[in-house]
């Protein structure tokens, strides 16, 4: 590519001025991508994709508007700012929307630290299916598993250039691996599915094609012979690979914009006990190999670590500068963005604090009671926290698996459950989410 993405915004942003933006942020992403899919040993499909894709905000006043292309040549560059620019002038006002000044812009960083792209060239595509071939080979020696539905290797590579005409300009390269294989097992109306994946910064990090296989295989077998469960309020486990959606939803709730709609359930409890005591949620979007770490967020602020659960009290919110504005307060470096969209606020990497026991004692804790893997659908009133999922997992007497279970459904108050969880020592500490293994007492659960 001769136009690397940092000149595309600097283009932008010329463009931005010619056409009579009062002010204008940019962004910029050149990607290539390679993704591999094999299927009974053989390829089944082989994707690859090179562009750039650019995306201008321009503010007329306090109105603003959003545009995007994947065509870079100086008149589309030109259109498109003088297309931004009028579509500004009709959108309405919005007293709260505005670039970062100067003192709030990160000044330096240290991208290196971050570690966030493999300097190495782009695996080769037999590397791909072979490796995808050996994961689904491992699934296939799993005893009970009839087929293995997928089973893919992939990789991207990104530049991404962000600059504003407040001064700021930076940018920083991703590199994505990622190997993930779906298994079936048993036959007709009787077949189960599951999976693995594992996705990394660097290739050598990635678990072995082997391992993948052969634990979504040995997943989908343990699955059979699933049945509803029984009706009635008993402790859940939420393992590990779903655990993090509970969070997940503290942190919906958190966000700046959805508080300053008035619609979270958090809104009045900054400063409250929103989990048990002992418990953190840390934010910290400096570690090293993790895709989820950024060194400035979508409008040129750095990021920091900070602590957004602290001894279980919710110290703050999740905030970009708009709804930071709305809400009188600092804005937090958690703005996000895509070409074509205006920043909104989003986390960054977070870990909750985990527990002292493992998965298996608080399996024997909880004596009866489901241990759910998976979930479908989600009922969250986002106003008062009432929750409702379809799940399936593996039914619990007496601290022992007795057996698969679908077709359940559990229903809970979040805000009241989330004081009383336990949190085993599970975590992947690799991930973006670092959540472990939580257990609930006395959810209703709905099945046979």
């Amino acid at each position: 590519m001769s136009v690397t993405p940092d000149l595309l915004t600097e283009h932008l942003l010329d463009a931005a001025r010619r056409a009579g933006a009062d002010a204008a942020d940019a962004m910029a992403i050149a990607g290539q991508s390679l993704a591999i899919d094999v299927r009974a040993g053989q390829l089944e499909q082989a994707e690859r994709a090179e562009g750039v894709d650019i995306g201008l905000r321009v503010l007329v006043g306090q109105r603003q508007a959003s545009v995007s292309a994947s065509d870079i040549s100086a008149s589309t560059i030109t259109a498109l700012a003088e297309r931004a620019v009028a579509m500004a002038r009709e959108a309405p006002e919005d007293p709260y929307i505005g670039l970062a000044s100067d003192d709030l812009l990160a000044k330096d960083w240290d991208i290196a630290a971050l570690d966030l792209c493999e300097d190495a060239p782009e695996p080769e595509p037999a590397a791909l299916q072979e490796a995808a071939r050996a994961a689904e080979a491992a699934a296939q020696a799993v005893d009970g598993v009839t087929q293995v539905q997928s089973a893919s290797a992939v990789y991207d590579r990104r530049q991404i250039a962000l600059a504003t005409s407040a001064g700021f300009a930076g940018g920083y390269t991703l590199t994505d691996h990622g190997l993930s294989c779906v298994a079936i097992a048993g036959q007709g109306a009787g077949m189960e599915r599951d999976h693995d994946g594992d996705g990394r910064v660097y290739h050598a990090d990635l678990r072995s094609p082997e391992e993948i296989g052969r634990l979504a295989g040995e997943r989908a077998v343990e699955r059979l012979g699933a049945r509803k469960p029984p009706t009635g309020a008993y402790p859940v486990l939420f393992d590990e690979r779903v655990a993090r959606s509970l969070i997940g939803h503290l942190l919906g709730a958190a966000n700046g914009a959805s508080v300053a709609r008035g619609a979270s359930w958090l809104r009045d409890r900054l400063g409250e006990q929103v989990l048990p005591e002992g418990m953190d949620i840390v934010e910290d979007p400096h570690r090293p190999r993790v895709m989820g770490s950024r060194p400035f967020d979508a409008e040129g602020l750095p990021t920091r670590r900070r602590s957004l659960v602290e001894n279980g009290v919710l110290t703050g919110w999740i905030l970009d500068l708009a709804n930071a504005r709305k809400l009188g307060l600092e804005p937090t470096a958690n703005a996000k963005r895509g070409v074509g969209s205006p920043p909104s606020p989003g986390s960054w990497n977070i870990a909750l604090t985990q527990g002292t026991k493992s998965r298996d004692d608080l399996l024997q804790d909880m004596g009866t009671g489901l241990l759910v893997t998976s979930m479908i659908g989600s009922t969250i009133n986002p106003n008062t926290g009432d929750y409702s999922r379809g799940v399936s997992g593996f039914w619990v007497e007496n601290g022992e698996v007795s057996h698969a279970i679908n077709e359940g459904t559990i229903a809970g108050s979040l805000p009241e459950f989330l004081r009383r969880m336990t949190p085993a020592n599970d975590a992947r500490t690799h991930l973006s989410h670092v959540v472990p293994s939580l257990l609930v007492e006395g959810l209703t659960l709905a099945g046979a």
